[in-house]
């Protein structure tokens, strides 16, 4: 499928190689398409793993492999594959997923339990076993590659690659953090996005990892939605190969962790946001900001009513300031809420105030912001002191153009 670039695109970011990491990419055609499916990363012995998978019901194989092998806290490899979700397929999918491990395991001569399992795009369909083996040949047998060819790899409706940086320091020592991520639509929070990854070369402790890791994703791939669905193969690992030569990080209390939780939490919300500016049709960038509810879980709860709105999103996407929508979705999103306590405002206009229309109020700043591709959307509750933010997009035909011909 040909898909034209999100005008809310933004350009790949120079990723600086990590020490310990190498990626490579191959093709195992798994589609009918002129490019690389198949990606591994190879780590440094001693590898930090953390994740956060979905928390979909009917989760993939690679997911529930993944659940287990993450207790263990250490990896060898990771491999992607695009094109083919490998979800709802019974055995045949389970055994696709250790003939990947075991394969990558030989090559690589590490254990099946250090290699770690994606894959993403249409449900249903085992992955080809066939296929995988000499994806996976190939791809030992690959020159290394940079992030960016890696970030082009693992997309499906994905129509720009994305990824991010940042860097802390630990004592004299900088550390340095890259992510790539793919994801445009079956975009919810439950956990989060479809496939991110992060590298870093920073020492860090497995347990602390997966304790920052988990801070980080609230706000950042835990406060997405493109259309309020929950995909059965998200899935977020943080990898630390500790090559940076730091003063290992082993809890909160260590010298230089704050400084690390920091850059991580930014490089989350960093990648989160691109999934949603790569949003299946988006064609505008949406803030929603809660504030004066009850508690922040309210707040984020009211705030993801208002995101998931068809009708306020549709409301947008035409430039419509129809504000009567986002009083419909606070109404409706079943949290302690006050109708004449309610305001809102849009680009910081206040257009609604303590339960009715502001009169007179000047719609010429209201309709320029809307033209924008960035938007704010505000509503302060009036009753508590609660706050959160949500990070949406627009919905437009686009998105019903690219999800009714997805399979063919």
């Amino acid at each position: 499928m040909d898909l034209d670039r999100s005008p809310l695109a933004r350009p790949f970011p120079d990723l600086p190689p990590i020490d310990g990491a190498t990626p490579r990419v191959a093709r195992a055609r798994y589609k009918e398409w002129d490019r690389c499916d198949l990606t591994l990363v190879e780590f440094a012995e001693g590898t930090a793993v953390a994740g956060l998978f979905t928390k979909s019901a009917c989760a993939s194989p690679e997911v529930e492999a993944g659940r287990v092998q993450i207790g263990g806290g250490r990896a060898r490899a990771l491999v992607v594959n695009a094109g083919n979700s490998n979800a709802f397929t019974g055995a045949a999918g389970r055994e696709a997923v250790e003939q990947i491990q075991a394969q990558v395991a030989e090559g690589l001569g590490c254990e099946a339990h250090e290699v770690f399992v994606s894959s993403t795009g249409v449900i249903g369909v085992p992955l080809p076993k066939d296929k995988a083996r000499a994806g996976v040949d190939a791809a030992l047998a690959a020159e290394p590659c940079d992030w960016l060819e890696l970030a082009r790899a693992i997309g499906t409706t994905d129509t720009f690659e994305k990824g991010a940086h940042a860097s802390a320091f630990i004592g004299d020592t900088e550390v340095r953090l890259i992510g790539v991520i793919k994801g445009s639509g079956m975009i919810a929070p439950d956990m989060a996005t479809m496939l991110g990854y992060v590298v870093t070369d920073a020492a860090i402790e497995p347990a602390l990892l997966r304790e920052l890791l988990s801070e980080a994703n609230g706000p950042s791939f835990g406060s997405i939605t493109v259309d309020s669905d929950t995909s059965t193969s998200d899935t977020v690992l943080a990898f630390g190969t500790g090559t940076a030569g730091n003063a290992p990080l082993v809890d909160h209390d260590s010298p230089g962790a704050d400084a690390f939780a920091s850059a991580l939490a930014d490089l989350c919300d960093q990648l989160a946001k691109l999934v949603v500016r790569d949003g299946e049709g988006a064609t505008k960038f949406i803030e929603i900001r809660v504030s004066g509810a009850q508690s922040d879980d309210s707040a984020h709860r009211v705030a993801m009513s208002i995101a998931n709105s068809p009708l306020v999103k549709t409301a947008i996407a035409g430039q419509d300031a129809n504000w009567g929508r986002v009083v419909m979705a606070v109404g409706k999103a079943g949290e302690p809420a006050d109708r004449d306590r309610l305001s809102i405002r849009f680009g910081g206009v206040e257009v609604a105030r303590e339960g009715r229309a502001v009169e007179d109020f000047d719609e010429a700043p209201v309709a320029q912001h809307l033209k924008g591709e960035e938007i704010v959307v505000e509503a302060d509750l009036g009753i508590g002191s609660g706050r959160a933010r949500v990070y949406t997009c627009d919905l437009t035909h686009g998105y019903i153009s690219i999800n009714a011909d997805y399979r063919s």
